[in-house]
Order: structure tokens, then sequence, then C-alpha cells
């Protein structure tokens, strides 16, 4: 059961012998993924959010927002994370849709594009996968020899 709640919850323990870093170190390289080049923004939590840092993305082209608050728990060299999303969706049976919790996800707009035949050929015009926000912060915490531990409903 360990390892099917670890994968369902994307938990991630650091490999060999690293020597954890402090919080502070941590809070540090997880605030300097901030950049032009990024579709998120780190930031420190606001008292209502009960969380340390919280990472953000919204890509309004396909309707998808991302939440990524973290609690640092440095007694325990672990970084607890509960991701969140809503979706907007066009379809008649649900206008918008929240879901919690480890779920990597692709968005996919399509086209349609003319070869020199004259023949239509659907092609990916956008493309957006939520990994390109959560394995940077995962991977930074890792790094650091802290465990990247999922939850899925309190920090």
């Amino acid at each position: 059961m360990g390892d099917l709640w670890r994968k369902l919850t994307g938990t991630e323990r650091p490999v060999g012998d690293a020597v954890p870093l402090t919080a502070v170190e941590v809070r540090a390289a997880l605030l300097a993924l901030n950049g032009p080049g990024v579709p998120y923004t780190v930031r420190n939590a606001s008292p209502g959010e009960r969380a340390d840092l919280v990472a953000e993305c919204s890509i309004s082209r396909v309707g998808v927002r991302l939440r990524t608050s973290m609690r640092l728990i440095p007694d325990r060299h672990e970084v607890r994370v509960l991701h969140e999303r809503w979706e907007n969706r066009s379809s008649g049976q649900a206008d918008r849709q929240y879901g919690r919790g480890h779920a990597p996800a692709v968005y996919r707009q399509w086209g349609t594009r003319q070869d020199p035949d004259g023949r239509t050929h659907k092609v990916e015009v956008f493309r957006f996968d939520t990994r390109e926000m959560t394995d940077p912060l995962r991977d930074a915490v890792v790094g650091a020899g802290w465990t990247w531990r999922g939850v899925l409903f309190k920090l």
C-alpha cells in the first residue's frame, strides 16, 4: 500500500545520502525558480492560505488555473504539498471543474493546416503540461535533500 499511496500523492524522497539543506535554503531555492521563462510564480503565502509558499499558474488559453501550496516541515526535512486545479469547461455538463491532489495532465488545442497537396491535417497548436510547474518545484525540494510529500486534504 505504501508504494501505491506514494504514487497517488506524488511523494518523492531524496536519493542516496543527500545532506538536507536548511529550511531557509529550501525556501530560497523555491523562490529562485521565478523568472521570465517560466509559466508560474512562486511567492510567500498570505496568512489565510495556511502554507509557507504558493506556486500559481494560470493558462487562460485552455482555461486552467493551478495552485500548489507548500508547507515546510524543518524537523522532518519535508515539504508537504497540496495541488489544486480549476478548469473552465465549455461542455454543457459542467462550467467549472475543481480537482485536488497529484494528477498530471496535458492540455492541448488543435487546429487544421493544409499541406501543399490541398489536404487538411489536424495539428497541435498549443500544449501545456502541468508537470512544467510541478517538476521544477519537486526537483528543487528533492535536490535540497528534503522529501516532497503530496497530501490530499490538509497541509
